[in-house]
């Protein structure tokens, strides 16, 4: 399970999943200092740690490095709801609450969801029965 990012990981993240395509410290740092003032070093450090940990793969261009993001924002976010909804005393409790919490807009990205994932099991449609999905 991957820790959360930082903030300032999460921003240089956001550019690479965005982009979703090798990118350098440079281009980061450009579109960082659109929303703020940020050094060139504090971003190679950032990018260096993310690729420490695992976020970002790494190939030498020239004296510089290209980053390409490891995975998705789907899957770091699939991950950090995985992890807190294990870390549960009530698993269901929490699902309950999480839906709670969702616009109708989410909730219908929900159902979609559920749709793909029993397409893709049989096994799930044999055990709910029939095709349905919740409302």
């Amino acid at each position: 399970m991957p820790r959360p990012l930082g903030e300032l990981e999460d921003a240089v993240m956001t550019r690479v999943w965005q982009w979703n395509r090798p990118v350098t410290v440079r281009e980061v740092l450009e579109d960082l200092q659109k929303e703020r003032s940020i050094a060139y070093t504090t971003v190679m450090t950032v990018m260096d740690n993310l690729h420490q940990k695992g976020w970002v793969r790494r190939e030498a261009e020239g004296r510089a490095y290209r980053y390409t993001a490891v995975s998705t924002r789907a899957a770091y976010s699939a991950a950090l709801m995985n992890e807190a909804w294990s870390t549960s005393d009530n698993p269901a409790a929490a699902l309950v609450a999480f839906f709670g919490m969702m616009s109708a807009e989410q909730r219908e990205a929900l159902r979609d969801a559920v749709r793909v994932v029993q397409r893709d099991d049989p096994e799930a449609d044999a055990e709910a029965g029939d095709d349905s999905v919740p409302t």
